[in-house]
């Protein structure tokens, strides 16, 4: 199944900064189900090349089934399993190999994109 078409099976997750709650979903692969697994989770962001902020997961997600790499988009979420990280994309960072798309923000992502320094994010299902 390609990473980039969103199907039924979606769950729905909030992603919690501070006082600002982002919405999204995550799709039906085996990579975001597996983070699914892992939910709620307390994770601390960083700024990675002015394109995506990330995070170390406690542990790793499963790839099978996936393509070797993607080319996500600003607001996709995201995981790169080589350091295996959660993923917020917020600009371009064209194809890498080890990425892997499982999900996107509903809306816009400027918030993500401007915190400055690292910041702690609570990620849940909406249940």
């Amino acid at each position: 199944m390609p990473t980039d078409k969103p199907s039924t099976g979606e769950t729905r997750i909030r992603v919690i900064i501070g006082d600002t709650v982002l919405t999204g979903r995550l799709w039906d692969n085996a990579t975001a189900r597996d983070l699914i697994d892992q939910l709620p989770l307390t994770l601390t962001f960083r700024d990675f090349n002015r394109v995506e902020k990330i995070t170390t997961l406690p542990r790793r997600l499963s790839t099978e089934g996936m393509p070797p790499g993607d080319d996500p988009l600003p607001g996709d979420i995201g995981y790169y399993a080589p350091w295996n990280n959660l993923v917020f994309y917020y600009g371009d960072v064209g194809y890498f190999n080890g990425i892997v798309r499982i999900g996107r923000f509903e809306g816009n992502v400027e918030f993500i994109a401007n915190q400055t320094g690292d910041f702690t994010a609570i990620i849940e299902i909406v249940r």
